[in-house]
């Protein structure tokens, strides 16, 4: 399905002659995108910003068609679709669904990998990612035209966690990566891989007394109802990249490729200025309803401090250590 050409219009059936004096018919190309979730989703919104875009771009006969819902899989599902170059065209996928291609783009997912959410968004805004991007195109034939996310991550937790001391000891649940048990570790937490469906059982019986997630998560599982203290570490904001299959990419016109990468990058700010409102909104409206309590981290600064060796020895194991300086030098 990778680069779908039509002729638009059937020819009337009228013979040689009849046929020979119509005008070449317009060709139609068709590209196909997949997403997991529905039009509410910043997901949805991010890829349909960038089906527009293009279209106003191009200004040639095209069709995109965008299969909601998990129609065709998961994000891992996508990634590899991408990289062969069958059914799917362009998708948003996780680092984590990369990294058996790429060795360097989970870093993208590592904990405290930004300061904050300025940074985080000059970092995408100035390629900060680009070695990475070059990676993934080598390995995976994947090219990332954009980055949409903004997911930011804090703690959840059954009391008020606000400085170093507080912090000290807590039990709490992490992702199944390595990086993560070693950043947690380092910032003094004790923490555990337990299953994503376990979390709210196990907080509530209190084999930990912590989870960590961004606002949908704890919106969607109701995590506030076992862990209503909210610590605001912001130790991760999420970058989700939009991706174009490298196959299909080639076999398209150089007018439609320049449209596409020039609106991937539009469409993944777009994504991103709504998912991180939306991250901050949802936030709000919980604690307003009574439903949690904010806490701000008063040693965030100790947070990134006591993180920063960990990054250092993560980022050179995958071969990104100039990746990483390039993004702690953007001010």
């Amino acid at each position: 399905m990778t680069h779908r050409i039509r002729i638009a219009g059937a020819l009337a059936a009228a013979g040689l002659l009849a046929m020979a004096a119509m005008p070449a018919a317009a060709q139609e190309i068709e590209l196909h995108g997949a997403v997991q979730f529905d039009d509410n989703h910043a997901f949805n919104k991010a890829l349909l910003k960038f089906e527009e875009l293009t279209t106003a771009c191009y200004k040639k006969p095209i069709k995109f068609v965008l299969h909601r819902n998990s129609e065709l899989g998961l994000e891992k599902d996508y990634f590899n679709f991408m990289s062969k170059g069958v059914s799917v065209d362009y998708a948003i996928a996780s680092p984590s669904h990369m990294s058996t291609y790429s060795k360097m783009a989970p870093l993208m997912d590592m904990p405290f990998l930004f300061r904050d959410l300025e940074h985080w968004n000059k970092v995408l805004e100035q390629d900060g990612l680009a070695p990475i991007a070059d990676d993934v195109k080598a390995k995976a034939d994947v090219i990332l035209i954009g980055y949409a996310g903004g997911g930011t991550r804090n703690l959840i937790v059954k009391r008020p966690v606000e400085n170093m001391a507080d912090l000290k000891g807590l039990p709490i649940r992490v992702m199944g990566a390595p990086i993560q048990t070693q950043i947690f570790q380092a910032i003094t937490a004790a923490p555990t891989v337990i299953a994503y469906s376990e979390v709210y059982n196990a907080i509530q019986t209190g084999v930990i007394d912590a989870a960590e997630n961004e606002a949908a998560g704890i919106e969607q599982m109701k995590f506030y109802e076992v862990g209503p203290d909210i610590s605001l570490t912001q130790h991760a904001i999420t970058v989700r990249p939009i991706g174009f299959s490298g196959k299909t990419f080639r076999k398209l016109p150089a007018d439609l490729q320049a449209c596409i990468m020039s609106s991937g990058k539009a469409a993944g700010k777009h994504g991103r200025d709504i998912e991180s409102s939306q991250d901050s909104a949802k936030l709000a409206k919980m604690e307003s309803e009574g439903k949690l309590k904010t806490h701000k981290f008063t040693d965030r600064a100790k947070l990134l401090e006591l993180a920063e060796p960990v990054k250092q020895a993560y980022a050179a194991e995958l071969g990104a250590t100039a990746v990483l300086e390039k993004i702690n030098s953007i001010k």
